[in-house]
């Protein structure tokens, strides 16, 4: 690895600075590898029943053909896994070569006869041979190693069969199915993750086998991301093979939220050259999941060659656990204050009361005054084209410093500067004062110029195409200076679809907001000036909700009810589409509720992680409801299960009435 970075916790990446992908072992699965110089590759799972043989092999179809060049399918038992051998043998006969991976919870003898029938066995540490009880355990070292060797005994002989037939291995630590050993040694942790795995993996490595890939995933994007930094620096620190990563965020959900919430964990990585294949969890088709993680992808196929970034001398802040950068209060910009949404008016010509509807501020004509919603912007910046009525409590206005000068009532509005502007300027707000700034302006006299003005908060530009480390790179800066001034992230976009706006967006503001860097956002594209979504772009609405949407996915600005909804498999007890759709529809107006909607008792209570209600499937037509991490009702009639979920709601006090908009 490149030590370009003196860091308090370790490098996790080849480069901060420049794009460079780390160079894993190369796993051959099937003909297809993986690692190496190899690229990276897209992977999805089958939601068909495992034992309907003819609607497995039509999916898997659909998903190659989507561009998945591995499908994961579920085998819980021996029956399941016996039928692999039956799907393949048909899909190979209709002339469909693509690797099938065997996915694995509790049943050794499953994984055991599916490592002689596909290309690949996934197995979770957390529950392959381990226990998941909830119960706090007190361990000497002498019977935490009992419980080693107990579980070196069950997993040996699955990696003998491996390493017999040639069959490539997932060890893939899932954060919300860590056993009650980890959790009692190393609590709910990225540590628990890394070391869940590195037991399982010492093994392979003491039995020569090394046709493994790894993967730390978690519905928490926070958790997810400081989990796979810190498996790539114990594999370096304890000298293990550079095994190659999968990239996923589990129970990531459906639509806009599933896929912003994806880029945020994935993105985040890949913009670190971390990750040797992708698979996006979405609670839809397994099909269109491969499109998203390709266009993940593809992005960093022309990365190399960016704009140079002038190396890190000293990383402030450690990379493994977060821990929001300190900054002064400004107004309501900064100190302990969320993240802020700052909308882009710019371009429009001239706002009206109907204009700010789409961020969040409705006007009510019959009863003259505003109604704000949940995801209210904080800030309207206009330009050269100041709003000419009064705003409504709750939202402020930034102009161009020269309109702000020329303009009525200064003391209401708040200047932008460029930073010559800024410099040379005679004139500023009493309270508040913009400055628009790229990383090469940040000189350090230019830093030195802020120690003194407790008014100011930055707003932080690049063009550079490795934008989210260039951005980083600012906020290294100011921190290895001291200095405390707020910052608000920009990013624009030209030229690109609504879904690349959407991937890129959450990548780059969302890896920025994981390391704890970002005092605001503002998002803005090509053309904001039509207000219909038939015209090309993101729509001003769009945009508004996609920066809410990365600071909640990035956990760090709660504004709407979050799903955690699993991606279906072969395992689901009931139709997760239309269940998670019928429990968004009585719920999205639950501000900061989170609710886990898991397909089977092997995703929940566990992968619900730190969900507030779960809604579980159990038998089929049966639903377990949870809170948090415990059932409360243990098998109720599905017809049932949305109504009695709501009143658990409200039994906590949880539960208000939507509110009608005019």
């Amino acid at each position: 690895m490149n030590n370009e970075s003196l860091t308090l916790g370790g490098i996790y990446c080849p480069s901060l600075i420049n794009y460079t992908r780390r160079v894993s072992r190369e796993v051959r699965i099937g003909d297809l590898a993986m690692g190496g110089n190899n690229p990276i590759r897209v992977q999805s799972m089958t939601t068909v029943d495992t034992m309907d043989t003819l609607g497995s092999v039509e999916q898997v179809i659909r998903m190659v053909e989507a561009g998945c060049e591995y499908v994961r399918i579920t085998a819980p038992s021996v029956k399941e896994a016996e039928n692999l051998g039956v799907i393949k043998k048909e899909l190979r006969a209709r002339g469909y070569n693509v690797p099938l991976i065997a996915d694995i919870h509790f049943t050794p003898n499953a994984a055991e006869l599916a490592a002689r029938l596909v290309e690949k066995v996934r197995v979770n540490p957390g529950n392959y041979a381990d226990k998941k009880k909830f119960q706090v355990i007190e361990y000497t070292d002498a019977t935490y190693q009992a419980e080693l060797d107990r579980i070196r005994e069950r997993f040996t002989p699955l990696v003998n069969i491996c390493k017999e037939y040639g069959t490539a291995m997932r060890i893939g630590t899932n954060h919300g199915s860590l056993s009650d050993r980890i959790l009692s040694r190393y609590g709910d942790t990225p540590l628990g993750m890394v070391e869940s795995a590195l037991e399982f993996l010492r093994i392979c490595e003491d039995l020569n086998y090394y046709d493994v890939v790894l993967s730390m995933k978690a519905s928490n994007t926070q958790v997810m991301v400081q989990a796979y930094r810190l498996l790539v620096q114990k594999l370096e620190e304890e000298r293990l093979q550079p095994y190659p990563l999968h990239l996923g965020v589990t129970e990531a959900g459906e639509g806009e939220d599933g896929r912003i919430k994806s880029a945020v964990g994935i993105g985040t990585l890949l913009e670190d050259g971390l990750g040797d294949t992708v698979r996006v969890s979405l609670t839809e088709a397994p099909e269109l999941e491969a499109p998203v993680a390709k266009m993940l992808i593809d992005r960093y196929a022309t990365r190399a060659g960016h704009t140079p970034i002038k190396p890190i001398c000293n990383l402030p802040y450690i990379p493994f656990q977060y821990h929001r950068r300190e900054t002064r209060e400004v107004l309501n910009l900064g100190g302990h204050n969320v993240p802020r949404v700052v909308a882009d008016l710019s371009r429009f010509e001239e706002i009206t009361y109907e204009d700010l509807r789409p961020v969040g501020h409705i006007y009510s004509p019959s009863l003259d005054k505003f109604h704000m919603t949940d995801q209210g912007a904080d800030y309207v910046y206009t330009g050269s084209t100041p709003i000419t009525f009064m705003l409504p409590n709750g939202l402020k206005e930034i102009v161009d410093y020269t309109v702000w000068l020329e303009a009525e009532q200064r003391e209401e509005r708040f200047p932008l500067y460029t930073a010559v502007q800024f410099e040379t300027a005679g004139s500023y707000h009493p309270q508040l004062n913009f400055v628009q700034v790229s990383l090469g302006q940040l000189t350090n006299d230019f830093i030195e110029t802020l120690h003194n003005r407790p008014d100011v908060v930055l707003i932080l530009e690049t063009e550079n195409e490795h934008a989210m480390p260039e951005q980083r790179k600012a906020f290294i800066r100011l921190m290895n200076q001291g200095q405390p001034v707020p910052v608000i992230i920009k990013r624009s976009y030209e030229e690109l679809t609504d879904e690349q706006v959407q991937l890129y967006a959450a990548t780059d503001v969302g890896g920025l907001l994981i390391d704890g860097f970002g005092d605001g956002v503002l998002l803005s594209t090509q053309d904001l000036s039509y207000r219909s979504k038939e015209e090309w772009g993101y729509t001003l609405e769009g945009l508004n909700k996609l920066a809410f949407g990365i600071l909640q996915a990035a956990r760090t600005r709660m504004s709407k009810t979050e799903y955690i909804s699993c991606p279906s498999c072969g395992r689901t007890l009931f139709d997760l589409q239309e269940t998670t759709a019928m429990i968004r529809k009585r719920t999205d107006h639950l501000k900061g509720v989170k609710i886990g909607i898991m397909g089977c008792i092997v995703n929940g209570p566990g992968e619900m992680a730190d969900a507030d209600y779960g809604y579980v499937g159990v038998g089929k037509g049966k639903i377990a409801l949870y809170r948090g991490q415990q059932v409360i009702k243990k098998s109720v009639p599905e017809e049932r299960a949305v109504d009695e979920l709501i009143e658990l709601i409200k039994e906590d006090g949880n539960w208000n009435d939507p509110v009608g908009l005019e």
